[in-house]
């Protein structure tokens, strides 16, 4: 029994705990601030092709579909692959329009890391256009979420070693 006076101590696996909801707690606008809210984007009447090179200029996965200031899709180089390549279609003479995906599935700055793995997990997505007031602020990749998990988790190795090592 602790008295009033005395705080009970916590074990590792207390600490653990709060070290995991602490990691869940990672926001997107924590991302977002490290990896800046540079938003690569095309119009959605623009040739594929145009995409593309984009794409391979900025070494990069997938663009932000922009129609008069609204995100309106988003067009990845997998959408690419099964929309030009596996059809036979001219990437010069098609628009993006046409193998986007329209109305993609977007996080907002408070949403949990935890949360986009859910979403990229179960929907099989790998990028999350992030959206405030209405306005694309950012995009957050599978790989983004990846790298923050990670360090997260090597915070957290760092921790425990230093408890056990007392």
């Amino acid at each position: 029994m602790t008295s009033a006076a005395q705080a009970p101590r916590l074990g590792p696996c207390a600490d653990q705990r709060r070290n995991h909801a602490e990691v869940a707690m990672l926001q997107v606008k924590h991302l977002l601030a490290e990896k800046g809210r540079n938003i690569a984007s095309i119009h959605p009447d623009a040739p594929v092709l145009d995409a593309i090179k984009l794409m391979a200029q900025r070494q990069i996965g997938a663009l932000l579909v922009i129609q008069d200031g609204k995100l309106v899709g988003i067009i990845s180089e997998r959408d690419y692959a099964r929309g030009i390549v596996l059809k036979g279609r001219s990437s010069a003479t098609t628009p993006v329009a046409e193998i986007m995906q329209d109305s993609p599935i977007t996080v907002g700055p408070e949403d949990t890391i935890d949360h986009c793995m859910r979403l990229c997990t179960n929907e099989r997505v790998r990028y999350l256009p992030v959206i405030e007031q209405a306005n694309t602020i950012g995009v957050v990749s599978l790989g983004d979420l990846v790298k923050a998990v990670i360090s997260e988790q090597s915070e957290q190795i760092e921790q425990l070693q230093r408890y056990i090592a007392g």
